[in-house]
Formats: C-alpha cells, sequence, structure tokens
C-alpha cells in the first residue's frame, strides 16, 4: 500500500475462489468492493479510520459512480487497486479509481462520495483535518 507523489494510492489484492463466477471470472460487483477498500486504506493512509471518524460524527458514502469493465480479471490473478481524489468540495469528493492486473487496465470508475452525519445521513462537511490532508496530497 502507499500514496505516491501523483496523489494515487495503490492497493493490493489477490483474486479468491469467493470472488468468482463458476467459470474462473471475477463477478463484476466485486470489482466495487476492491475500490471500496482501496478508498477505505487510502483514507487509513491519510489518518483517518472509519471508527475514527464514527467518533467525530462523519459518515462518507457512495453518491454516485460509474464504471467501465475493459477485461476480466481471473482466480488467482494479483490486482492493484488504485484511488486517486480528483476533485473535493464541502461535503464531497470525486475520485477516480482503477483495477489493473500488472499494466493492463481492467476496470475503471468515478466514484462520487458525500461526506454525511451518520445519525440524520444528512451532507455535513468534510471536517478540515482530512480537507488539509487531501490538499496536502493534492499539492505534493
Amino acid at each position: 500500500m502507499s500514496i505516491l507523489s501523483d496523489a494515487a494510492f495503490r492497493l493490493p489484492i489477490r483474486v479468491y475462489i469467493e470472488d468468482t463466477d463458476a467459470g474462473g471470472i471475477v463477478y463484476y460487483v466485486n470489482y466495487l468492493k476492491y475500490m471500496e477498500r482501496a478508498r477505505t486504506e487510502f483514507m487509513r493512509a491519510l489518518g483517518f479510520d472509519k471508527a475514527g471518524m464514527m467518533d467525530e460524527l462523519t459518515m462518507f458514502v457512495v453518491h454516485g459512480l460509474t464504471v467501465d469493465y475493459h477485461k476480466p480479471a481471473t482466480l488467482d490473478d494479483e490486482l492493484t487497486a488504485t484511488a486517486v481524489v480528483e476533485t473535493f468540495k464541502r461535503a464531497s469528493m470525486m475520485f477516480e479509481q482503477r483495477i489493473f492486473r500488472g499494466n493492463e487496465l481492467l476496470c475503471s470508475a468515478r466514484v462520487s462520495v458525500a461526506c454525511v452525519h451518520p445519525d440524520t445521513r444528512k451532507p455535513r462537511a468534510i471536517p478540515a483535518e482530512v480537507r488539509e490532508a487531501l490538499a496536502q496530497i493534492r499539492s505534493a
């Protein structure tokens, strides 16, 4: 796992049997799970874990996404899931995410993530410390 100077976060992933269909091909929804893991680990690498965010009455939820499937991943493949914050606003972020096998692009997505209060599920401002961390990465 690493945050790179180009603001891309990379998470290695191995394809297991439970990720695949009867033909040994990764089931389409599992790419979204891989992307969720990459976003979660990206935030953790910045110092913001889910439990800590909930303590601060902050929760991030997927608001929308577009996905393109380019090539299939298969059983036992070594993949890399990436996460890049394209933009962030007062209460939302737009991630560009990709899944690779080596240098081969398998899946790409743009994922809109909203910041909400965990009790009311209403939008709230992204905490200042998260905004500052994101701004530092983008300027690196």
